[in-house]
């Protein structure tokens, strides 16, 4: 009984874990650019301006937090270049 019971939980509870992960949307692929960084010369050289201007807290706390500048830049939107704009938006961001 009780190994029955162990059983049907374990079911319930894989299948339950499938299911949420078919919720959430595929992650896009990684920005392609030299070991260690993010994007292309091309690609950086459009973002730095920005990343100067907005991010400057997110730069002194840890400038390796990609995540953090991607926030600060998502968050800064409306205010950042139009070519920053386009590599965010080319990379699904």
């Amino acid at each position: 009984m009780v190994r029955t019971s162990v059983l049907t939980l374990a079911f319930a509870l894989a299948a339950g874990a499938t299911a949420l992960a078919q919720q959430f949307p595929t992650q896009p692929p990684p920005i392609n650019g030299p070991a260690g960084s993010q994007g292309t010369d091309k690609e950086r050289d459009a973002c730095h301006p920005d990343v100067t201007r907005f991010c400057q807290t997110q730069l002194q706390v840890n400038p390796n937090d990609v995540l953090g500048i991607l926030g600060c830049l998502q968050t800064n939107r409306p205010k950042i270049s139009r070519a920053c704009q386009e590599v965010l938006a080319s990379h699904g961001q």
